[in-house]
């Protein structure tokens, strides 16, 4: 049988998969004040969770790209969401900070490699034409997850297991709600993964896709790359490390990918301090990551649009990027914001900005590296979004906490060693002094963008 426009049904199945992705990871923040109470965790511990989280995920990201090109995209995606459903069910047996912290750092090691594998499968299955959009409608599924999450995990934390399933509450004890809800949430990932092996192979290996894609997609490459890179072998790290456009694209989204972070856990708490709202009024983040979700799209279409106007790709991602930039400066006044609507107003344009900046820097990465080093250079360059998610998780534990008098951590002790001057300069500051941070981080990597030489690789490939 033969699956007209296989691409797209591709895409469909990683689109699933970043819902699910971003379901799990947005248990925790969703739930926040809920877990903190019964695990008797204070913000700092919080940030260090979210902190251990990153420093897995960064370590997976160096690992998974190069995993993803050594054994394929299909066998090296089956590891990842099987590793991350297998560590997010066993999240409910989390009984204090260090077994929450263990569950998530194993949560971390395979959420990573979903972001390398599907840029590698767009790679393989998309034109450069299509690239943009294509990430851009599974990274929506991304946006969509978090939108979700809380409207799937908040019922299940509050429902009364006690009364109508005491067994349920009995065997899973104190906070039986959130737990069932890691519990569940895990499963769905392991169903997922049947029809993955079911449908994907590469394009060439393929019996579904049509002889006309198949053309499409091979004529496509030969004329974008000048000649078949099938038997190239892959870089080197020091190929790759040494390939000016890593590092360039590593220190961008070091700079601007914690905004993004910071919306995922830190938008819920700053609504619950600063706005008030309660743990069932916070289900209302649905419009931010809805937002996130237009912004994912809007970035791969205008983007795509602009290429097929014969714009060269890096180009194309370049002027759209400015344009987020330029939106960015909006974020100050979501804190000083008087009522909660105009702030989630604003919230949601700079949030719009933000993704469909994301999605234009990742769409940069396939635009510039050759297939056969993708996953790797992928994964690289995404160590540094997870650096600067860490920092910021530091940044704004300090802001909102103030000095503690608890004995430091070993995450603390560490991180302050390099950002004490930092971290001393912002403590107790709050969170509007981070939201005035955000309006500069996007037109500063842009300019790092441009003028450390970006569009040298205007050319193809």
């Amino acid at each position: 049988m033969k699956i007209k426009g296989m691409r797209w049904w591709i895409i469909v199945l990683l689109f699933v998969a970043a819902v699910l992705n971003y379901i799990d990871r947005q248990t925790l923040s969703a739930l926040a004040p809920t877990i903190q109470a019964d695990l008797e965790m204070d913000d700092q511990a919080y940030a260090n969770v979210i902190n251990i989280f990153l420093i897995a995920y960064t370590i997976a990201y160096l690992i998974s790209g190069r995993v993803a090109d050594k054994i394929g995209t299909r066998a090296s995606l089956f590891i990842f969401v099987a590793w991350w459903s297998v560590f997010n069910m066993l999240t409910a047996a989390a009984r204090g900070v260090t077994s929450l912290s263990f569950y998530r750092f194993g949560l971390g090691l395979g959420e990573a490699g979903i972001w390398p594998a599907a840029s590698k499968a767009v790679s393989e299955w998309f034109p450069a034409k299509e690239r943009a959009l294509a990430i851009g409608l599974y990274t929506m599924g991304a946006t969509i997850g978090a939108t979700v999450a809380p409207y799937i995990v908040i019922p299940l934390a509050t429902y009364n297991y006690s009364l109508v399933a005491p067994a349920i509450a009995h065997a899973l004890g104190q906070g039986t709600g959130w737990r069932v809800a890691f519990i569940l949430t895990g499963v769905a990932g392991l169903l997922w993964l049947i029809p993955w092996l079911l449908i994907y192979r590469r394009p060439e290996k393929s019996k579904l896709i049509t002889s006309a894609e198949l053309t499409m997609l091979q004529t496509d490459s030969v004329a974008e790359q000048g000649k078949s890179t099938e038997n190239v072998d892959p870089w080197s790290w020091k190929q790759v490390l040494s390939f000016r456009g890593t590092w360039l694209l590593l220190i961008a989204r070091l700079i601007t990918d914690p905004v993004w972070y910071f919306y995922q856990f830190w938008f819920p708490k700053y609504l619950s301090a600063d706005r008030d709202l309660s743990q069932d009024q916070l289900k209302i983040t649905w419009i931010v990551y809805a937002a996130a979700g237009i912004g994912s799209l809007l970035g791969g279409i205008i983007s795509g649009k602009i290429v097929k106007k014969g714009v060269l790709p890096v180009a194309s991602r370049m002027w759209v990027m400015l344009g987020c930039a330029i939106l960015m400066p909006l974020s100050p006044f979501i804190a000083s914001a008087t009522g909660l609507n105009a702030s989630l107003t604003l919230t949601v344009f700079t949030v719009i900005a933000a993704l469909a900046w994301l999605i234009n820097i990742s769409s940069l990465i396939v635009d510039i590296v050759p297939k056969h080093s993708l996953g790797t250079v992928f994964s690289v360059v995404a160590a540094g979004s997870t650096l600067g998610g860490i920092v910021m998780n530091m940044i704004v534990a300090a802001m909102v906490t103030g000095p503690s008098d608890k004995p430091a951590g070993f995450l603390d002790s560490a991180f302050h060693v390099v950002l004490d001057p930092i971290l001393n300069a912002v403590q107790g500051q709050g969170y509007a002094m981070w939201f005035l941070i955000m309006a500069f981080l996007h037109p500063l990597a842009w300019l790092l963008l441009k003028f450390g030489g970006i569009y040298r690789y205007s050319t193809a490939k």
